[in-house]
């Protein structure tokens, strides 16, 4: 006996024009900060506008990933491409962290090549980046609790619009006490805040793709919330994983009393479709089995503790 539940993708609010809109005004700043980066030979500037591209290409990825996420299965991706959504988060973190070495690769080569700048503009320039930033921000904070990709742009801008607060202190530094070297050890800064921001995007990401049980579901728990439904005896074959971002499977084999009559069982159906949605599992596939006809597969793959 089967039950299979069929839900919808959760909404996510007007993500396609937000998506766009930050693509546009942080590709222009990109340009802005990397001419100005170059003309005031500022690693911070020139390492922050390499961050900020890599930004621009996470939110085009993402952008990619929802749209895709759209397109309806078929006989050969029977779930679409909303695994997408979890490849392009995972793409996005490991792009970070390419961005990652290449600043601590200029910052290296500038400790050997110091160089005199002015502190005035670079603080100006990155005045400019706290705004472009915070405002892109902004456009995903209200749906950042829904999807990984969304919260993976959240962080983002977050993150450039604190480096870029740093940035403008040490120009400001510069400009009052010419102290050269802040401009390196501001790009090194960054690299933190990258990595810090980017870590547990990467984790998350990562083990979305192997099909690990999803951040904020326990395992344990959902076998808990399952036996507690009135007739049922017992639950194992249990398996969560996350289809896309957003949405989270299940199959499970649940055991039930034998004298069980077809309006009983609607009614266990009913029952834990109702408290998985509890703990954000949407997608449902259960098979139903009594003592007489349990199957006899001894591989289960993880049995409750």
């Amino acid at each position: 006996m089967e039950s299979h539940h069929h839900h919808t993708i959760p909404k996510v609010s007007n993500l396609n024009r937000a998506f766009i809109i930050g693509i546009v005004i942080n590709t222009i700043y990109v340009i802005i900060e990397l001419l100005a980066g170059i003309y005031y030979n500022s690693l911070s500037l020139i390492s922050d506008a390499g961050h900020n591209l890599s930004d621009v290409a996470a939110l085009a990825l993402a952008l990619l990933a929802f749209r895709l996420a759209k397109v309806k299965a078929n006989d050969k991706f029977t779930y679409g491409y909303r695994k997408s959504t979890i490849l392009v988060s995972l793409i996005n973190s490991v792009v970070l962290f390419i961005a990652i070495g290449g600043i601590i690769w200029e910052s290296i080569d500038r400790i050997n090549h110091p160089v005199i700048m002015q502190g005035l503009p670079i603080a100006i320039v990155a005045g400019i980046g706290i705004i472009i930033n915070f405002v892109s921000a902004m456009l995903f904070f209200k749906d950042k609790g829904k999807d990984l990709n969304v919260k993976g742009a959240y962080l983002h801008m977050m993150a450039d619009a604190a480096v870029s607060l740093g940035v403008v202190i040490s120009g400001v530094l510069i400009s009052l006490f010419h102290i050269y070297w802040l401009d390196m050890a501001t790009s090194l800064i960054i690299v933190l805040v990258i990595f810090y921001s980017t870590w547990n995007l990467f984790k998350d990401s990562l083990s979305l793709t192997l099909d690990g049980v999803p951040k904020g579901i326990d395992f344990n728990d959902v076998i808990s919330e399952i036996k507690e439904v009135e007739g049922v005896i017992d639950v194992h074959h249990l398996h969560i994983w996350a289809i896309s971002t957003s949405q989270n499977a299940i199959t499970a084999h649940v055991l039930i009393h034998p004298n069980t009559g077809m309006e009983k069982l609607n009614k266990i159906k009913k029952k834990i479709k109702q408290e998985l949605e509890h703990v954000n599992i949407q997608h449902v596939t259960l098979e139903f089995e009594t003592e007489d006809d349990k199957c006899c597969d001894t591989n289960n793959f993880i049995s409750e503790k």
